[in-house]
This record gives C-alpha cells, sequence and structure tokens, in this order.
C-alpha cells in the first residue's frame, strides 16, 4: 500500500480499519488523515499492545 493509494481509496481504506480495530474511534481514524505510518501508534495506544505487536498488526493489514 504506498502513499497515493492510501489517499486515492482513504474513505474505503477507513471503513476496512474501522472494521479490523473496532476500538478505534472515528475521530482517531480521521485524525491520521491517510497516513498509515501512525496507525501502529494509535493501535498500540488504544489496545495496549506491545510495539511490536502493534507493528505486526499493522504489517499484516498492509499485506491483506
Amino acid at each position: 500500500m504506498n502513499k497515493d493509494t492510501v489517499q486515492g481509496n482513504w474513505t474505503e481504506l477507513k471503513g476496512k480499519i474501522k472494521t479490523k480495530w473496532a476500538k478505534l474511534t472515528d475521530s482517531d481514524i480521521d485524525a491520521l488523515e491517510g497516513n498509515m505510518d501512525q496507525i501502529a501508534g494509535k493501535i498500540q495506544k488504544t489496545y495496549g499492545y506491545a510495539k511490536e505487536k502493534a507493528d505486526q498488526e499493522y504489517k499484516d493489514f498492509k499485506a491483506a
């Protein structure tokens, strides 16, 4: 998933993020503004995951 793809499909991607990580609020997702590099931090903070687990969740999401 490259930056152009993320920005071009942000609305669709927001729905997928919300489905995968339901604890993330709409405000959390909107704050990302298409910057997927920050999502692992949001996952870590919201779910209380270790950094490695949050990073892995994000990598798995990108690969899908």
